[in-house]
């Protein structure tokens, strides 16, 4: 049984496919083993982003775990899950509609028992090795721009950054942007931040039970509750920052086409669309 369905596995290796360069033999003898094809590893490296397994449990006869790491390493430098995404948000500004008036923004920490380059004390699991997932959202939890971080850096420093990841996902934002946000920004720092870029904002206030000023922002919570049901994301054990954002960008381009199959199904007919029947 596939990892993912196929309507999602489909749509999301035609566009990653589409992005790829032919690869060129450049060996001196030409008598090296045959290279494995991009779709075979393909879905050994989306095998470890559901699960969360090492490469070594995931591999095969026809794949080994170098080989993966290698793709890996190799599609993360041409930034090929960061493309996708974009291809994702076009598709689903065209069909559907973003809605880039009201966004949010919020900071995940999850586990990084291997360290690397973007990991630091967690100071939520005993100063454990983790990491930070900063997010920004459209009003319907769409994630538009991601960061990664140590996860003992601190929201308000990351907002400017994973704001200037959305612009550059989806383009020019709107004049008027509202940016919400939880009381962990609420700091004159911030204001003058979100000024300078020229949003305003919506900003829980220290003090306050989070219920009675939740807002807006709730879509950003439901975000990474998504991003939170891919293993590797919430154990990763990858050292290379490049390599790491490859993965978040990846899992959000799968969120991305989940939405967008769900609120197309009843607006839109295409030949394969899936059922929502439930078998018998």
């Amino acid at each position: 049984m596939p990892v993912l369905p196929s309507c999602l596995l489909e749509l999301l290796w035609d566009q990653f496919v589409a992005l790829l360069s032919e690869h060129v033999d450049t060996h001196p003898l030409g008598c090296h083993n045959p290279r494995i094809p991009d779709r075979v590893v393909f879905e050994h490296v989306i095998a470890a982003l559901v699960h969360g397994s090492g490469y070594e449990r995931v591999a095969g006869p026809g794949c080994s775990d170098r080989t993966i790491r290698r793709r890996v390493k190799h599609w993360a430098e041409l930034g090929i899950s960061e493309q996708v995404h974009a291809l994702a948000l076009q598709a689903y500004d065209r069909m559907i509609g973003l809605e880039l008036g009201e966004l949010s923004a919020d900071g995940c920490i999850t586990k990084a028992p291997c360290g690397g380059e973007a990991a630091g004390r967690s100071p939520v699991d005993r100063g454990k090795q983790g990491l930070k997932r900063s997010v920004a959202s459209e009003a319907r939890g769409v994630p538009l721009g991601l960061v990664s971080a140590a996860a003992n850096r601190h929201d308000s420093p990351l907002l400017v950054p994973t704001l200037e990841a959305a612009k550059a996902q989806v383009g020019p934002l709107p004049e008027q942007v509202n940016v919400n946000l939880d009381r962990g920004y609420d700091s004159d720092k911030t204001r003058a931040a979100l000024a300078e870029l020229g949003f305003t904002g919506t900003i829980a206030r220290k003090g306050v039970p989070a219920p009675v000023q939740a807002g807006k922002r709730w879509v950003i919570e439901r975000t990474h509750a998504w991003m939170n049901g891919f293993g590797k994301l919430r154990r990763c054990t990858e050292k290379r920052h490049r390599v790491v954002d490859f993965y978040l960008y990846l899992a959000a381009a799968i969120v991305m086409l989940r939405m967008l199959i769900r609120r197309a199904t009843p607006l839109y007919r295409w030949d394969g669309r899936p059922t929502t029947r439930r078998l018998k």
